[in-house]
Parts: structure tokens; sequence; C-alpha cells
């Protein structure tokens, strides 16, 4: 007897993140500061007091206590997830049927089609505008005319950079009979957020993430807001102990010092800012090979027509940023960092003889 694949995973690519060894990591959107002292002394505090014998804690409520007294939301609406990449995973299992349709926009974030496809759903892409913004009218139409179940974007979005103000977004969720999924993964660098009034809706789930602005990209946490009813929901289909009790520990631990994160996060968008002042007299400099998008984010996102070509030159210079076809999306990193990747992207464009 033989066994083969089933039709839905037999064409899937596993994520494919940037291998190897380089001096300067600009791909992924993590952050480049290390965790304060004052952090990780209490969280050593609290790794001594753990029973590595027994399972963590179901709801990690110590971690959503600290969640909700962060941003200023209710606790009990708030579950943890190993990541927020899980959280997505589990809420389309909960909502979705085989067949249902799923709206998502191009760009934005690629696993948004992947997890669609794992459910056996139906993802229908809406581009966006020729500039990148989001045609919430064409949303509202498309959503409303295909009949989708449920509606999943990034805001601010990764991979564009760009932002929807909040006064839109609202009026695309009061517009659609569908369930809106709104990722706010970046929504710490920007002042935009929905976060506190996601009680108030019946078909809004918000994600946000710590791997970003935190800095816990090694420990995986996500946390998904909602109503009560959808909470429940949530909770019902997650894992018993998706979060383990180390990652807990350290999510309390940075959530408990908002002062810190507060600080954190000032210090990387002064960092975005510089990266961005100096692509944009880069720009300047060379109208023709780059433009370069507003960024609400902690990364800049660029066009250009040297784009397989710069990647390809900075990675031989031992500097990873991400590559998406005419695109580049570098994250901001410490000022030497940025310095470097300037330097190098203005040689190359010189030595390309570009302008």
């Amino acid at each position: 007897m033989s066994y083969s694949l089933n039709e839905k995973i037999k064409d899937l690519k596993s994520y494919d993140p940037i291998q190897g060894e380089y001096q300067i990591r600009l791909d992924a959107n993590e952050s480049f500061l290390s965790v304060p002292n004052e952090i990780l002394e209490q969280f050593h505090t609290s790794v001594n007091q753990i029973a590595f014998n027994r399972y963590p804690d179901p709801y990690a409520n110590e971690t959503i206590t600290a969640f909700g007294r962060h941003y200023g939301v209710k606790s009990n609406l708030v579950t943890a997830g190993n990541g927020s990449d899980e959280l997505i995973q589990v809420i389309m299992s909960a909502f979705l049927m085989k067949g249902d349709r799923v709206l998502t926009l191009s760009h934005d974030f690629s696993m948004y089609r992947f997890y669609t496809s794992i459910v056996e759903a139906e993802c229908l892409e809406v581009p966006k505008n020729e500039d990148l913004t989001i045609n919430v009218d064409n949303v509202i139409e498309t959503a409303n005319e295909k009949q989708v179940r449920m509606i999943i974007f990034s805001n601010p979005c990764n991979p564009t950079s760009l932002g929807l103000c909040k006064d839109e977004v609202r009026r695309l969720i009061r517009s659609v009979n569908a369930l809106v999924i709104l990722d706010e993964a970046y929504m710490d660098f920007w002042d935009q957020s929905l976060l506190q009034e996601a009680e108030s809706y019946d078909n809004l789930i918000i994600l946000r993430t710590c791997s970003k602005a935190f800095g816990m990209a090694a420990v995986r946490l996500g946390f998904a807001v909602a109503n009560q009813t959808l909470t429940n929901a949530i909770r019902a289909v997650k894992s018993p102990y998706n979060v383990n009790t180390v990652t807990q520990a350290f999510g309390a631990a940075v959530l408990n010092q908002k002062e810190i994160t507060d600080k954190a996060i000032i210090t990387l968008l002064y960092a975005k800012k510089e990266l961005f002042d100096a692509m944009k007299q880069l720009e300047q400099q060379f109208p023709n090979s780059l433009y370069l998008y507003h960024s609400c984010t902690n990364f800049v996102f660029v066009r250009t027509p040297y784009a397989k070509e710069l990647y390809d030159y900075l990675l031989d210079n031992s500097v990873a940023i991400r590559y998406m076809g005419d695109y580049l999306r570098i994250t901001a990193g410490s000022p030497q960092e940025n310095e470097t990747v300037v330097r190098l992207w203005t040689q190359f464009l010189s030595e390309k003889g570009a302008h």
C-alpha cells in the first residue's frame, strides 16, 4: 500500500525565511534592542517560581491581566496565543467552514492565504490602489457581493508600511456582513488602534503581538481581543495549554513595565525616522531608481527597478533585508546598521550609474 498527500496540502510550501549567517539582519521587522535588565530581573524571579512538572495556566491569566492593564482593555476579552500566527489559524478553524470565502488584500501578510487554504476556504484577494493604499469602497462592495464570511488585513500593513485611519476601518467593519480580523501587529508604532473599541462590535477580532515593539520574537506571544461571545468561541477552539509557562512569565514581565516599553518604542521610532530620512535623501539623489512609501511601522518599504540586484548586493555584503518582487522591505536597525544599509545602497546605485 502507498500513501499520498491530500489535495489541500500537496502543493503547499513551508515558510522560508532567509537562511545563513549575516552580520546585519533587517529582514524580519524584529527589534534591535536588547531586553532591559529591569525586565530580565523580574522574569528571572518568576522563572524561579515555576513548577516545571505542571502544565501551564490554560488561559494565561497573569499575562492577559498584564496585557489588559497595559492597553486599558478587559482581560476577560483577551485570548493569549503562541504568537498571533497561531491565533489566525485558531480563528479560521473556529469561524470558517470548507468552501467559505475569505477576503484579503494585495499586498498584505502572506500567511493569511496560507491559513485560509489549510481550512479549505476560498481566498479572494482585493487589489489595493496603485499607490498601495486600501480602496475601502471596493473592499466593502466585494465583501458584500461575494458574501464573504471573513475579512482579514493588517493595519498598519505588512509589507507596505502604510496605515488606514480608524474612521475608515470603522466604516468598513460597520458596512459588511462578515467577521473582520484586524491584525494590529504594528499598531504600537502608530496611533490609530481600535483595541479599546473591540468590545462594541459583534464582528471584530483584533490581533496584537509582542514580537515587534516589545522585542519578544524569540518567545512567541500574541493576543486576540474581541467581545465576550467571540472570545468564548476562540477559547473553545484553541489548544488547552497553548502558551507555555515561561512565555507567560516573560510576557507578564514585559507588559507590566509600560514606562520601559514606551521608551523602547520611542527609540525604535527614532531609528525608523533616521532610516526613512536617509532613504528620502537617496530618493532625491536617484529619483528614477527608488520610490519610498510613507511608514507607520518600524520598517520602510521601497519600490525600485533594481530590487533583486540590490537584495543580492546587500546579501553579498552580509546584510539581509526582505525581497518582494519590485519591492524591498528594510527593518529599522541600530544607527550603525541603518548607516551601513544606506551606504551600501548609495554605493550600488552609484556603481550602476543610476539616476
